[in-house]
C-alpha cells in the first residue's frame, strides 16, 4: 500500500514510477517536504508540552511548600501561547497534507508498458473481423434516428444536449442488452447480482479516488445540510459495500456485478463524441467488482477481462483488448485492459471496456481488509473493476456493425431471445 511511511522511504523509487504517469514529481517532493515538516512540528509540539508539564510540577510544589510561584504562572502562560500558535500552524499544514496524500494516484504495475499517452498503449490481441460492407454504413445516430428508436432532439428538449430518448426495439435492445449481461455474468461467471444505490456521499467517492481530483465531472446533489453525488459508475457503490471492514479471509474472493444508470458531466470532454450515445451525461452500465487476495489478483484481471470479453465474443462484434500505458491509467488503477469495439462509423476501435486491478490503493482509502485466519493480523484487500460492458455502446456498435443495405439492422442470434425473437 502506498503510505507516507513507505513514499518516505522509498522515495525516489516511488516519484520515478509516478512521473512514468504524468507530472506527479513537484506533487510528490512537496509532499515529502510537508511530511517532513509535520513531523519537526510534533517534535517541537511534544517538547513544549513536556516543559509545561514540568513546569506544572513545579508549581504545585511551591504552592504545596509555601515558595513564590508567579514566575512558573508567566513562564507557564508563554509556553501554552506556542503551543496554541503551533497547534494552528500545524492544522494548516495537515490540511495541506491531506490534500497532497488524496492526490497521489497508485503505482502503476511493472507490467504496464512506459508511455506518454494512449498511441504508446500496447494492443494484446485483436478478436473477429470488422464488416465488409457493400454500402456506405451510417454512424448509429443517423440510424437510431431514421428508424424511430432514438430521439436526441426530444431529450434535448426535455433535459439539454448529451441526452437521449429510446422508443420501441431501442428501448428494448437497451433492455435485452442489460438482461443478457447479467445473465453471462451471474450464470456462467459466479459473480452475484447487487442493486446498490445510484445515490452516494463523499466518503464513497474519496475511497474509490473519485474525489478530490474528478470532482468537476460529478453531479452534485444539495439537500438542506447534506450533499449527496449522483455515481458515476457503479464501481463507486460497490467498492463501498465493505468500507471499514475486516473481512473473513475465507470469503474471498467476492466477485459482484451490477447494472445502474451512471452520471457524468464529462468535463474537459466538449467538442468530443458530440453527436450519439459514446459520450451521454446519463448512461446504463454492467459493472464488474471484485474483492480479491493480493498474491493472485493480477491473475483476476485476466479473468475479468475474459468476462467482459465473452459478452463481445457471443454478440459476434470485433473488437481488441489493449493495455494502457503508464501515463493513461485511471487515478486508481495499477494495471488496466480496455476492450474497444469496431465502429464503421470511425473506421476504428471504441473503447466499451475498462477492467483494472486497484490492488490495495482503495482499500487502503475504504480502509477494507481481512484477516487470513482468527489471530492472523488484518491486510488490505486488492479491489478489481471492469465494464461488461457499458450498455449504450454496446447498442451503437450494434447498430452500426449489423446494418443492412435497405437500411434495417439485423439483432444478432444471441440477443434475440431477449427481444421476443424479433429478427432486425
Amino acid at each position: 500500500m502506498l503510505t507516507p511511511k513507505s513514499i518516505i522511504e522509498n522515495f525516489e523509487e516511488i516519484k520515478k514510477k509516478l512521473e512514468t504517469r504524468g507530472p506527479y514529481g513537484e506533487l510528490i517532493d512537496e509532499f515529502r517536504e510537508v511530511t517532513l515538516r509535520e513531523r519537526e512540528k510534533l517534535r517541537e509540539l511534544e517538547k513544549l508540552r513536556a516543559e509545561k508539564n514540568k513546569l506544572s510540577e513545579q508549581f504545585i510544589k511551591h504552592k504545596t511548600e509555601g515558595k513564590e510561584f508567579g514566575g512558573i504562572i508567566q513562564e507557564s502562560k508563554k509556553i501554552g501561547e506556542k503551543i496554541n500558535s503551533l497547534g494552528e500552524e500545524m492544522a494548516g499544514i495537515a490540511q495541506r497534507w491531506n490534500e497532497l496524500i488524496t492526490s497521489i494516484p497508485n503505482i502503476p504495475h511493472e507490467s504496464v508498458p512506459v508511455g506518454k499517452g494512449p498511441e504508446d498503449n500496447t494492443v494484446e490481441r485483436v478478436v473477429g473481423k470488422p464488416p465488409d460492407f457493400s454500402f456506405s454504413p451510417e454512424p448509429h445516430w443517423d440510424i437510431g434516428t431514421r428508424l424511430g428508436i432514438l430521439d436526441f432532439e426530444r431529450a434535448a428538449k426535455i433535459t439539454g444536449s448529451r441526452f437521449t430518448v429510446y422508443f420501441g426495439a431501442g428501448a428494448l435492445l437497451e433492455r435485452a442488452l442489460i438482461n443478457f449481461m447479467l445473465d453471462i455474468h451471474t450464470k456462467e461467471r459466479g459473480f452475484k447480482e447487487v442493486i446498490p444505490p445510484f445515490i452516494a456521499n463523499k466518503d464513497s467517492l474519496m475511497a474509490t479516488g473519485n474525489l478530490p481530483k474528478f470532482a468537476d465531472d460529478l453531479f452534485k446533489l444539495e439537500l438542506k445540510d447534506y450533499r449527496w453525488y449522483l455515481i458515476p459508475t457503479a464501481e463507486v457503490p460497490l467498492t463501498n459495500i465493505y468500507r471499514n471492514e475486516i473481512l473473513d479471509g475465507s470469503i474471498l474472493p467476492q466477485r459482484f456485478v451490477a447494472y445502474t444508470p451512471c452520471f457524468r458531466s464529462e468535463a474537459g470532454s466538449y467538442g468530443k463524441d458530440v453527436r450519439g450515445l459514446i459520450r451521454q451525461h446519463q448512461f446504463n452500465k454492467v459493472e464488474l467488482m471484485v474483492f480479491y487476495l493480493p498474491e493472485t489478483s493480477f491473475d483476476e484481471l485476466e479473468s475479468m477481462t475474459s468476462a467482459a470479453e465473452e459478452v463481445l465474443k457471443r454478440l459476434k462484434l470485433a473488437y481488441r483488448v489493449v493495455s494502457l500505458c503508464t501515463a493513461d491509467l485511471g487515478f486508481a488503477s495499477a494495471k488496466t485492459f480496455d476492450l474497444e469495439v469496431w465502429m464503421p462509423s470511425r473506421n476504428n476501435y471504441m473503447e466499451i471496456s475498462s477492467c483494472s486491478n486497484c490492488t490495495d490503493f482503495q482499500a487502503g482509502r475504504a480502509n477494507i481488509r481481512f484477516r487470513r485466519g482468527p489471530k492472523a493480523k488484518p491486510e488490505f484487500v486488492h479491489t478489481l473493476n471492469g465494464s461488461g460492458l457499458a450498455v449504450g455502446r454496446t447498442v451503437s456498435a450494434i447498430l452500426e456493425n449489423y446494418q443492412e443495405k435497405d437500411g434495417s439492422v439485423l439483432v444478432p442470434e444471441a440477443l434475440r431471445p431477449y427481444m421476443n425473437g424479433l429478427e432486425r
